[in-house]
């Protein structure tokens, strides 16, 4: 077996140019702290970059042979399928991390999100080439999909493995810091040029200049990720089979059980994801008088205090256990849903509170989501466990919510949309109680 070292001085040349930023070889819990958030909020940026254009851009100009209403479902189904693409992204780069290299596999997954993302940019609208535009919106969205299952790099997994046993709670809640800091940019940039630029100018180029930024911060995010994985700490851990990738088949023959309840053990906060970030611009810009870029304005007020929410799960989990805590945020979000269908349709007021409550119990869920899901895992298991089920929790609670949120408030009203939410409450609450049962058994 090969040492640390050795692995080291294997990697690829983009690797080997990264590691020469850190003269030493080691990086500090912080460095690798920072790293990982860079990571998470590039890959949210792209996603959340598309989310919005689901709603203020594809309706108009790639689907204008539909009413608003139609013309918006369509564009999120065409949302979900990147989350049917991730995991057999998962599956495919898994071997190329095996054979190839983990710089390998993030090289040509993160290019491959990044340009997906920017091809979108360029993608003429339906007045121009028919249904090409359709088809070339569902490639290129698939594009960011199946790259995506191919940018999990296991850092968050080193960051939970070198924390101190009281505080791993605290560095679980860090790579989710990245998802808000990835709407921030995203609602910002689209917030800007649709409050500033006529109707006409908007949707003619001023809504491409957030998918051309994407590709640049995915090069700046793939060499910060590559000077991590080319440490010391990271090869010693891949070889010790701590960060080794398995096949998804030997996953499932060792670890099934645990993948299926890991899947629906974040699903209440997953399914609040896209419920007060991307549901809620679809339902203003076609049932109020709002403006979508004044709305995107107090969503991003949202995103703040979803940070310091996730920041303080952090503090909170530590002291009181994850489980109970995940327990405790379960039954938060369900009592929240069964308030959304009066906030959402109490007017402005209503629709602000609904913003501002929602990401605040998004960020107290979501800090310690991926937690929750990593730690069902072991040894040889984590790092595909935690990857492939992150993917199917993604794929289960969260890939179709726009869809379904909005197709069903458009036919039964929001209390619809509360249900929804209720529903993905109860499944973390059965989940962990699944979970606490199956490892009583272990014991």
């Amino acid at each position: 077996m090969s040492t640390p070292n050795q692995s080291v001085a294997s990697s690829t040349e983009m690797e080997r140019d990264a590691r020469l930023v850190s003269t030493d070889g080691h990086v500090s819990p912080g460095e690798l702290a920072i790293g990982v958030i860079i990571g998470r909020a590039s890959e949210a940026f792209d996603f959340f970059v598309y989310g919005i254009a689901s709603v203020i851009v594809f309706p108009a100009l790639i689907f204008p042979f539909a009413d608003r209403l139609t013309g918006t479902l369509y564009a999120f189904a065409v949302f979900g399928l990147a989350f049917v693409a991730r995991p057999l992204g998962s599956m495919f780069f898994t071997r190329i991390d095996r054979r190839h290299g983990r710089g390998v596999k993030l090289t040509i997954a993160l290019f491959m999100l990044g340009g997906s993302t920017a091809a979108i940019a360029f993608i003429p609208g339906y007045e121009t080439i028919g249904t090409w535009a359709v088809a070339a919106l569902i490639v290129f969205r698939l594009g960011q999909g199946f790259a995506l299952g191919g940018a999990w790099d296991g850092l968050a997994s080193l960051l939970a493995l070198n924390a101190p046993e009281k505080h791993r709670a605290w560095y679980a809640m860090m790579p989710q810091l990245g998802h808000p800091i990835g709407f921030i940019i995203a609602s910002a940039l689209f917030a800007f040029f649709y409050l500033n630029l006529s109707t006409e100018d908007f949707l003619g180029w001023g809504w491409r200049y957030p998918f051309f930024v994407a590709f640049t911060i995915n090069v700046v995010n793939l060499f910060a990720r590559l000077r991590l994985i080319a440490t010391e700490e990271y090869a010693g851990l891949y070889e010790s089979r701590d960060l080794t990738p398995i096949s998804v088949r030997e996953l499932l023959n060792t670890s099934g059980p645990a993948v299926l309840v890991g899947a629906f053990v974040p699903l209440a906060s997953f399914a609040l994801f896209h419920l007060v970030t991307i549901f809620p611009i679809s339902y203003i810009d076609l049932f109020s008088d709002r403006s979508p870029g004044e709305f995107l304005l107090t969503q991003l007020v949202g995103a703040l205090i979803c940070l310091v929410c996730i920041i303080l799960s952090g503090v909170i989990a530590d002291r009181t256990g994850r489980r109970t805590y995940l327990g405790a945020c379960a039954i938060a979000i369900g009592v929240f849903s069964v308030a959304t269908p009066f906030l959402l349709g109490g007017g402005d007021t209503g629709q602000t509170t609904f913003i501002m409550i929602g990401f605040a119990l998004l960020g107290l869920a979501h800090g310690q989501s991926a937690g929750a899901v990593a730690s069902n895992f072991e040894g040889r298991d984590r790092y595909t466990g935690s990857a492939f089920t992150s993917d199917l929790a993604w794929l289960i609670g969260a890939g179709f919510a726009p869809l379904v949120a909005l197709g069903a408030s458009s036919r039964f009203g929001l209390a619809a949309v509360g249900i929804y939410l209720m529903s993905g409450a109860v499944c973390t609450l059965v989940a962990l109680r699944v979970n606490r049962q199956r490892r009583l058994r272990a014991v």
